[in-house]
């Protein structure tokens, strides 16, 4: 889609963001949403009961911006927020994006018009995401997938997709299937709302993607410091609703999708500097599947790296481990890589080919159950 093609003649896109004190980066988030290529959009955000600036920054940039509508309700949560949003929004395509992360300007444009070259089977189109910083630079992780079509068994194990605000959702899939479930806040157990999500869209409507890197998702201390036993709660409260509904489905799907989002914690208490948790979540990923784990590189770099940071370089070294030793067998994980600019970043990735090929052919051998 030409980006000068006239506002009229380009579908209504509705940019939900949830909002709890979101003071820090909710105007750089706007900014982002506000500089797309694409135009026709109308940005809602929905502040949760914050108790601090962030509605009368939302207030000052829409008395700039008529595309942006402030709604307010008492604290209830992401998904409530989201549904709220989704409520009062009129167009044809939803765009959901938390408060703190950033679109790169070409990411609406792009994921529209797979919309448009698709079919109404698609009900999804998603982006890819680099991880980025508290000044906006990239910092070496990334979500890139090609999985698409009928992407259900797969996303089952591994929510590809990466976060909440890398897809455009086609309305009518949202009036088939409803919104996001405020069940989980309801049973203590908050986290994978979206995947949650997901997981529903895909029993009806085929996947898309956009094979770039748009999405800036926000990664710093304060927004990985969180409880993760409620988001293992939530994504096992998630499993069980799913193993009820498709007992056809392999066990040892649910049991890689369990280690596999273990060791996803472990990547994130590992990153939050506390050893302790991060041993702990290693141990319930080879719990839920013992033999998956021992594939992966980061099982033994987090182990090391945990013990080394619990026991100290006193004791380690004279097993011949230092803080050295251990931070260059990280060397090779892109979380310790610094980038300045998305372009930076899109050049200087040599994993992403490797990381596609796995996701592909792990996508192509659960299509053949």
């Amino acid at each position: 889609m030409n980006s000068e093609q006239p506002v009229s003649q380009s579908p209504l896109i509705s940019v939900i963001i949830p909002a709890y004190n979101a003071e820090a980066f909710i105007e750089r988030t706007l900014k982002s949403v506000l500089s797309q290529t694409y135009k026709n959009l109308e940005v809602l955000v929905v502040d949760d009961g914050s108790q601090d600036r962030t509605a009368e920054i939302v207030q000052s940039i829409g008395g700039q911006d008529k595309r942006v509508i402030l709604l307010q309700q008492l604290n209830s949560g992401v998904a409530a927020a989201r549904n709220l949003g989704i409520e009062k929004s009129q167009g044809e395509f939803i765009a959901p994006i938390d408060a703190d992360d950033i679109w790169y300007p070409q990411n609406i444009e792009k994921q529209v018009q797979c919309f448009l070259d698709s079919d109404p089977s698609v009900g999804l189109v998603y982006s890819w995401s680099v991880d980025i910083d508290e000044d906006d630079a990239p910092m070496g992780e990334f979500r890139a997938s090609s999985i698409e079509g009928d992407v259900y068994k797969t996303l089952i194990c591994h929510n590809f997709l990466g976060n909440s605000s890398a897809s455009i959702i086609r309305r009518a899939c949202l009036e088939k299937i409803g919104g996001y479930s405020c069940q989980l806040k309801e049973q203590d157990a908050q986290g994978c709302e979206d995947w949650e999500l997901y997981l529903r869209i895909a029993e009806y409507y085929q996947f898309r993607v956009v094979s770039e890197f748009l999405i800036g998702y926000r990664k710093i201390q304060s927004s990985m410091s969180r409880d993760y036993s409620k988001m293992a709660k939530s994504h096992n409260l998630i499993l069980q609703v799913v193993r009820q509904n498709h007992p056809e489905i392999p066990g040892a799907l649910y049991r890689l999708s369990k280690s596999s989002f273990y060791m996803y914690l472990a990547r994130q208490s590992s990153q939050c500097g506390t050893p302790g948790i991060t041993l702990f979540w290693l141990k319930a990923a080879l719990q839920a599947d013992w033999i998956t784990p021992l594939w992966r590189y980061g099982l033994y770099t987090l182990s090391i790296k945990s013990f080394w940071e619990l026991m100290g370089s006193s004791v380690l070294s004279p097993l011949g481990f230092n803080h050295f030793s251990v931070m260059r067998l990280n060397a090779g994980s892109s979380s310790n890589r610094r980038f300045s600019t998305i372009t930076d970043f899109n050049q200087r990735q040599l994993s992403l080919r490797f990381k596609l090929l796995v996701g592909n052919l792990l996508h192509c051998s659960l299509l053949m159950i």
